[in-house]
Parts: C-alpha cells; sequence; structure tokens
C-alpha cells in the first residue's frame, strides 16, 4: 500500500503522463531525454509493440530517477516483462481481475481501466482506490467521471484517451484526477523522424498548457 500511495504521489506531481509507443527500442533513451528537457520526466510505454520491455530497460538504466511505466498490460507474462525490464508502474485498457491481482501480488502500482461503476466495484475488491478512466473522452469525460465519484468517494482516476491540450485542465481541475495519460505530445512520426527537439518543443508547451 505505501507503494501505490508513494506512487500516486508522484503521478500527481508530474501531472500528465505521455503515452508512448516505440517501434525501434534506439529512439528510446533520446526519447526519454526530450521528456526530461520538456519537464515531464515520466512516460508510459505501451506493450503494443515487440520492443516495449527492452524500450524500457533502455530508459530505466539511462535514467534510473524517471517514472517509466509499462502500458497495455494484458497477461501475467507481460507483467513479469515490464516488472523485470523496470517498471515502475503498470496500466492496462481494462480490467482483468486475474492480471490485476497477478500485478498486486508482486508488489507494483497496478492502474487499470475502468469505465463504468462497475469495473470500480471490480477495483474497489482487489484492493485498488486508483485506476485508470479509458477510454476517457469516448467514455463520458470529466462528467462522467464527477458522476462516478459521487457514490465511489475514496476512489481516483488517469484519466487517458482523447486527452488534450483544450481540456487537460478540464480534468486537473477535479481533485479525484491523480494525472492524465496523453500522446499529444510524442507524435509517433516525430519519434520515426528522430525529432527529438520538436517533441521536447511540444512536451515544454504541454507543462505550461497545465
Amino acid at each position: 500500500e505505501k507503494i501505490m500511495n508513494d506512487m500516486m504521489k508522484e503521478l500527481y506531481s508530474i501531472g500528465l503522463i505521455p503515452v508512448i509507443k516505440i517501434e525501434n527500442p534506439d529512439d528510446a533513451v533520446p526519447l526519454a531525454k526530450a521528456l526530461i528537457d520538456g519537464g515531464l520526466p515520466a512516460a508510459e510505454i505501451t506493450f503494443r509493440t515487440a520492443c516495449a520491455a527492452e524500450a524500457i530497460k533502455n530508459i530505466t538504466e539511462a535514467y534510473p530517477e524517471m517514472l517509466v511505466g509499462a502500458g497495455t498490460v494484458l497477461t501475467c507474462e507481460q507483467v513479469d516483462a515490464a516488472i523485470a525490464a523496470g517498471s515502475k508502474f503498470l496500466v492496462s485498457p481494462g480490467l482483468n481481475p486475474k492480471v490485476t491481482a497477478y500485478a498486486i501480488s508482486k508488489g507494483i502500482p497496478m492502474l487499470p481501466g475502468c469505465s463504468n461503476p462497475s469495473d470500480v466495484e471490480a477495483a474497489l475488491e482487489l484492493g485498488l482506490k486508483t485506476v485508470k478512466f479509458f477510454p476517457a473522452e469516448q467514455s463520458g469525460g470529466i462528467e462522467m467521471i464527477k458522476a462516478m465519484s459521487a457514490p465511489y468517494g475514496g476512489v481516483t482516476f488517469m484519466p487517458t484517451g482523447g486527452v488534450n491540450p483544450k481540456n487537460v485542465n478540464d480534468y486537473l481541475a477535479f481533485p479525484k484526477i491523480v494525472c492524465c495519460g496523453g500522446s499529444w505530445m510524442v507524435k509517433p512520426e516525430m519519434i520515426a523522424a528522430g525529432d527529438f527537439d520538436g517533441i521536447t518543443a511540444l512536451v515544454r508547451e504541454a507543462v505550461d498548457t497545465m
């Protein structure tokens, strides 16, 4: 529980977690540097690509102080791979009770995706107090979170999905929001082109927006 609470404080202090799909593990470290230089020393590297674990390992070795987590964690095997690579937290698009319980048993903070009251209750049953709200905009956005916060007073949320510079502050202004996940400042085509200065500029802009 202490690990989870410390993690939530760290996520809260950062406020915005860049959600990243990495195609080439060689891009991981320069990308991490771009995020740090821009003022967001955090990343959620999604397990949507085969090199995700390698990318996480590269970043955690180069920048041990950076808050790096694994996203799109769908299986117990991926939980193990993410932890072995040095992930400090795990995120999933939905709530798989088996995978979530397995992650908790390993002592790593897990934020499973929830989009309705039944999901939230399944998370509470597993002992969680913070969940990802996904896909945020498509599931009703901040108004849905406010409605769900009424019966579940102790639950906090990390909205991800459709978060952008226009709505990020609407989310962050609500006290039950720990942080937001967003990908607008880490465009895949900029990563592919090696435009890390451009990413730093977008990250800085995102930080200024907050």
